[in-house]
């Protein structure tokens, strides 16, 4: 083979070997907000419109925020399949550990789902936001806690805004009670939020910590599914001992106000899909980032939760909500800004580096290490 040749090949091996681990790319982790963007503001909606139409089962309202969990099948069976981006088999390196895990997150899933279904049953969607949103302080310290997050001026600066930002919204939300809701009502609708809320901010910190051994996005599907599916047991018990599917038909057809059709259509497999939709990205976003990153995300979003709250319910929005709303975009914004930067410039250093060789996992087998030797061939 000739000189030049050999230098050709070396090059080509070179690329292939030296080439740096790849990281989470921009397009699937915007994507990944896209999908929690539309999953987290849909979901809360359509949550409401199933008590605003004549629902009234909280067990039905939790049933339907994880009974969709075949729908993730699809984003673990078509990446190998379908699209051929790989070719690990689905649910191979899942661990006892990994299923023990995922089995308790999926129960206190269950139990968060519930509460939030009481929550808003009672109040408000934009009370019920602001409220939700008070774990995110409590998020930052039990990450701190269970998985060692620094805090930085970044994430601190976005915790304080978006925290005076649902201060703000609580002052402004005084004449948000419903009429003729009582206050025992309201007090129970109060509470299970700010409950919902606490688990929640339990849920992410404790997630990234599982998501440590997690080597790719397919198996944080895979263990959403059985999240998912736990939460789902737990909700079917509730529905079994309370009724719920028969109530299901009986809403349907004869006290839903919108008729059976949009009942099913709408009031169940919409909130079916939505809610899929907004898990699903909430796990993808703890994954490909952390779990205050998460819970930034939701927080925000939340915001734009009671501006849909204002539009679609006709919820009081003055002029405190008003600020309160832009401190939580500028808050939001500021931290993804400085998210990207940093990542722009880890890709930078990262390509600027000088690579003596790179640890690579091949789907399905352990992990061994190639090195490149300037050369040989």
């Amino acid at each position: 083979m000739s000189d030049g040749r050999i230098n050709e090949v070396q090059e080509e091996e070179e690329e292939d070997l030296v080439k740096p681990p790849v990281n989470p790319s921009l397009s699937l982790l915007f994507a990944t907000y896209g999908c929690l963007f539309v999953g987290s503001i849909a979901s809360s909606l359509l949550a409401k419109y199933y008590f605003v139409h004549g629902g009234s089962s909280r067990w039905v309202s939790t049933w339907v925020q994880s009974t969709g969990f075949p729908l993730l099948l699809f984003l673990i069976y078509l990446p190998r399949y379908v699209f051929k981006t790989t070719t690990r088999r689905p649910f191979t390196r899942f661990t006892r550990r990994d299923l023990i895990f995922s089995v308790l997150i999926g129960f206190v899933l269950g139990l968060n789902n519930f509460l939030f279904s009481w929550g808003t049953s009672y109040l408000p969607v934009s009370t019920s936001s602001l409220l939700l949103s008070s774990q995110l302080i409590f998020t930052l310290l039990l990450s701190v806690i269970i998985v060692d997050t620094k805090i930085t001026f970044s994430n601190l600066n976005c915790v304080v805004l978006l925290t005076l930002s649902s201060v703000l919204l609580a002052l402004g939300s005084s004449q948000d009670k419903p009429t003729g809701l009582t206050k025992t009502k309201y007090f129970i609708g109060f509470i299970s939020t700010i409950g919902a809320g606490l688990l929640f901010a339990l849920y992410l910190p404790v997630t990234e910590r599982v998501y440590r051994s997690v080597y790719c996005y397919e198996m944080v599907m895979e263990m959403q599914i059985v999240m998912e599916l736990s939460a789902t047991v737990f909700a079917t018990i509730g529905m079994a001992f309370d009724g719920g599917f028969k109530d299901m038909v009986k809403e349907a057809n004869h006290v839903f106000t919108k008729g059976p059709t949009v009942y099913w259509t709408v009031a169940i497999l919409a909130n079916v899909v939505t809610w899929q939709l907004c898990f699903a990205a909430t796990a993808g976003m703890v994954y490909l980032t952390s779990g205050i990153n998460g819970g930034i995300c939701m927080t925000a979003l939340l915001a734009m939760n009671v501006i849909g709250g204002v539009v679609v319910y006709g919820d009081e929005f003055g002029g405190v909500k008003i600020v309160s709303t832009v401190l939580c975009i500028w808050g939001f914004s500021s931290y993804v800004y400085g998210m990207y930067m940093k990542m722009k410039k880890e890709e930078n250093e990262k390509e600027m580096g000088e690579y003596s060789g790179v640890k690579t996992v091949e789907d399905g087998e352990e992990e061994e290490v190639k090195e490149v030797e300037m050369g040989k061939v």
